[in-house]
């Protein structure tokens, strides 16, 4: 039992609450995947903006303000952790987005041709949280492996 949990239960210490948008919690979805291995490296971040910047999600989207966005949700990441960014994300995130981030997410993994335990982990935990039918999680990973097999 730590120190403050007594205070947090009661209410006494007041927990950081993230609070998302639908785009900013598919982003930060993203980025945590990216994020995964435990680095994130400006070859990722620029695969990553190529990935939202082609979505209608963030068609409206300046690089300005996709800029401030990504600064926000790495600042959040580093500060709050990839598990409370991953629970704010998917507490916003419509229900209608979940193949859809699920096969960006796999994709984006499979993108460097290595698949890490970390990787292979937060795809899992993706795919529990969005209970995504396993014949879909099974069709979105096989199209993802012929796209980034050659």
């Amino acid at each position: 039992m730590g120190l403050f949990d007594s205070f947090r239960k009661t209410g006494n210490l007041q927990q950081n609450q993230i609070t998302l948008g639908p785009a900013e919690a598919f982003a930060a979805i993203m980025l945590i995947v990216v994020a995964a291995d435990g680095y994130l490296s400006e070859e990722e971040i620029s695969l990553l903006n190529t990935v939202l910047c082609r979505m209608k999600l963030f068609r409206s989207y300046s690089r300005d303000v996709m800029q401030r966005m990504f600064d926000k949700l790495c600042n959040t990441l580093r500060r709050e952790g990839s598990e409370a960014l991953f629970n704010a994300a998917m507490s916003t995130l419509p229900h209608d987005l979940y193949d859809t981030t699920f096969a960006i997410a796999t994709d984006l993994i499979l993108a460097d041709g290595n698949v890490s335990p970390e990787e292979e982990s937060l795809l899992g935990s993706l795919c529990n949280a969005m209970q995504l039918p396993e014949e879909t999680v099974h069709q979105i990973i096989q199209v993802m492996l012929i796209k980034n097999k050659g």
